[in-house]
């Protein structure tokens, strides 16, 4: 029987739930990781793992990422992967959700994307019976350029899969302009796919404007640099465009730190010690920088807020503390409920039989 949750008010925490913004590859916990470096002949064990999932900065996570993700080399791999997480989303509630997929990571190291996919499709299906329903989202890597971008979107063509919902373009948005992927996102809305795009995450609110004016992006990955613009702030209100905020990801890669930076945030005492990579262990719980954090400016301006997880198991997190923490800023409980409802709201390929929040808890 679960526990109550003291910080989690108990309706919240049953709520059925969407997540929006969910790596795959970021979702392997070490005793899986530890599982898939034995099968390719690299035996580690889970304490070895875990000291390779801390980071201080987003350059390091990146370097875990690559790492972690070298060992996802054959479609039986994406299989086990894809059954972990279903595993683990059914203890959150969650009913729904948008995975993405690192195509472009596929597609450099070689391998068949289809092949991968087929496997993870095969993995998914038996979740729906149990009130899990799955879809996809085909993700670029920013740095590769626009080519690469434009092979992702031609492989998700040629599979044809309708749980594909979305392209989306992760990576360091501070390397290729937005501009340069116009011609892939358009090619993408041709054969269906919504538009995503990180931004606003390392860069700052230009990059989310760009990807909204200059390439259609209909969500954007984190966008917490809006909180610097208030223009921008109004602009994303006005076109209901929803970040999908990810705090624990943003204090383990560093982006919070540098945006409490930018706005001379208080607790400046622990930002700077922070900053100067004293705390290199991961916080287990919301410390006094992730309460600074800006998600409820931008939720309270009328910006519509999808909470997520990111890389739940490399940001040692997981959808129910991402819930945790947005009451820790100052969230009420109804506000919580309005979060949940909005993962509702905003996602792509919702199917009727997704059980969601009932109206009247909604309006409470």
């Amino acid at each position: 029987m679960d526990m109550p949750d003291p910080l989690l008010p108990p309706r919240i925490a049953a709520l059925p739930k969407a997540e929006l913004h969910l790596h795959l590859e970021g979702s392997i916990q070490p005793a899986t990781v530890a599982a898939l470096t034995a099968r390719h002949g690299v035996p580690l064990t889970e304490e070895e793992v875990r000291r390779r999932y801390s980071y201080r900065n987003f350059a390091e996570f990146i370097e875990a990422f690559k790492w972690v993700t070298s060992f996802l080399r054959e479609p039986q791999d994406y299989a086990l992967i894809t059954a972990d997480l279903a595993e683990h989303l059914l203890t959150q509630h969650v009913v729904y959700a948008e995975i993405t997929l690192s195509i472009g990571v596929m597609l450099l190291r070689g391998q068949q994307p289809e092949a991968n996919f087929d496997a993870i499709l095969a993995a998914a299906e038996p979740f729906a019976a149990r009130g899990l329903h799955l879809r996809f989202v085909f993700d670029a890597v920013r740095q590769f350029g626009p080519e690469e971008a434009m092979l992702v979107v031609e492989a998700a063509e040629r599979h044809g899969s309708r749980q594909i919902v979305a392209f989306g373009i992760g990576g360091d948005e501070l390397s290729v302009p937005a501009a340069a992927f116009r011609g892939v996102y358009d090619k993408a809305a041709s054969i269906g796919l919504r538009r995503l795009m990180h931004a606003g995450e390392v860069g700052g609110p230009g990059k989310i404007r760009e990807a909204i004016e200059l390439l259609g992006a209909e969500r954007i990955g984190h966008g917490i640099a809006a909180i610097l613009d208030p223009a921008l702030m109004d602009f994303l209100a006005d076109r209901r465009i929803p970040l999908e905020v990810c705090p624990t990801s943003n204090l383990r890669t560093g982006a919070l730190q540098r945006i409490l930076a930018a706005m001379g945030s208080p607790g400046r005492g622990s930002l700077s010690r922070m900053l100067s990579g004293e705390q290199s262990e991961p916080e287990r719980e919301p410390g006094p920088i992730l309460r600074h954090h800006p998600l409820p400016a931008l939720f309270r301006h009328g910006i519509p807020v999808v909470l997520s997880t990111d890389d739940p198991a490399m940001f040692h997190t997981t959808l129910a503390e991402e819930y945790r923490v947005a009451r820790e800023t100052g969230l009420s409980e109804p506000e919580l409920a309005q979060l949940v409802a909005a993962s509702f709201e905003f996602a792509f390929a919702l199917p009727p039989e997704a059980a969601r929040p009932s109206a009247s808890v909604r309006a409470r």
